[in-house]
């Protein structure tokens, strides 16, 4: 007996999209109104068998058509922590365009990893928003494959590492500002200039460290590598690596802090010390912060247009989600510049 011919997967008349639905439900063992509904986000559908599909509709790379999707009127912004005067900037200008565009914002923290977890990703799947701006942080495969599943596009501001060349991003030029904060001083003269970094695990903390050293060695002075003390942008680390910097015998006459906050901390290592900004100490930040024109002396610091960045990240985010609609660029970086105030000055003679 002949056997029967064997049917084609993706007969006439129906969609790819459908068949490779049909498909994942057949290797998955399950149903298709099951596939649907770890789609749709439904929690009624067992762990096991929901890991099963996502990674099937990962290996099929199957994404959801636009017409398919009913999204909720909202934007996703995902912070790695949550505590700062520099968040409050980005939150503003997301604010100021899902305000235009009649959309409400949902925040997020991962509690200070840089992805969120895998709880988070259901959650937003679920939510079905216009679009995720995620801050400082990033997405792995499966979370990336799960948002693209849905047809729900992200931003990445201020990447932590490389976000890789197929994931929109906004950024700001970081090397340029550690360049110009520390050249400042150099014109200044200064010759002991020290600097408290970021983390080394954000990209951005170490471009700004870059441009420092480049500075530097474009002025034909040397790097010493314990003048760059670790920091983690936090104002008692500004105090901690202060302290640490103005007590050693041959102290240095300015400091480029790697943002406004640990600058901050900076000022009151240098007050409990006796020293005075700027007549004993120069001191430059990064952000400029609201807070960088208030304190005394009001702070020298890079500019990075914060507002600006998450403004041009909810555009791109909500571009991406519409039909037909490709932006212009999906990696973009804004210009930094140097604001001179009153915490920089010439060294003390000696």
């Amino acid at each position: 007996m002949t056997p029967p011919e064997p049917q084609e997967t993706r007969t006439a008349g129906r969609s790819a999209q459908s068949a490779t639905l049909a498909e994942i439900a057949r290797e998955a063992g399950v149903s298709a109104p099951t596939v649907s509904k770890v789609l749709n986000g439904r929690a009624d559908v067992a762990p096991a068998t929901r890991s099963r599909v996502e990674e099937l509709l990962r290996v099929h790379g199957y994404r959801r058509r636009r017409a398919e999707t009913s999204r909720s009127p909202l934007i996703d912004l995902v912070f790695h922590e949550l505590e700062s005067a520099w968040a409050m900037e980005v939150i503003r200008g997301v604010e100021n365009v899902a305000r235009d565009a009649g959309l409400s914002v949902v925040l997020s923290e991962s509690a200070g990893r840089l992805t969120p977890g895998r709880t988070w990703a259901d959650q937003v799947a679920a939510r079905r928003p216009h679009g995720v701006i995620l801050v400082l942080s990033g997405l792995d495969d499966s979370q990336r494959a799960l948002l693209t599943s849905r047809s729900i596009p992200f931003v990445v501001v201020d990447p932590a590492g490389d976000p890789g060349v197929d994931v929109p991003s906004i950024g700001a030029t970081n090397w340029q500002g550690g360049l110009a904060a520390t050249r400042h001083l150099v014109e200044l003269g200064h010759t002991r200039i020290g600097t408290i970094s970021g983390p080394s695990r954000i990209m951005c903390s170490r471009a700004r460290v870059d441009g420092y050293r480049a500075a530097l060695e474009t002025a034909g002075l040397p790097v010493d590598a314990s003048m760059i003390a670790p920091g983690d942008f936090r104002h008692e680390t500004g105090y901690r690596q202060g302290l640490r910097l103005l007590r050693r015998p041959d102290r240095p006459t300015a400091v480029f802090a790697g943002n406004d906050l640990q600058a901050l901390g900076l000022y009151e290592a240098a007050r409990e010390l006796g020293l005075r900004i700027p007549e004993d100490l120069s001191v430059v930040g990064f952000d400029d912060l609201p807070v960088a024109r208030w304190v005394g002396p009001p702070l020298t610091t890079v500019r990075q247009p914060l507002t600006e960045m998450a403004e041009a990240a909810a555009r791109l985010v909500l571009d991406l989600g519409r039909e037909g609609h490709a932006p212009v660029a999906t990696r973009v970086e804004l210009a930094t510049s140097l604001v001179v105030r009153s915490s920089t000055a010439p060294p003390p003679e000696v």
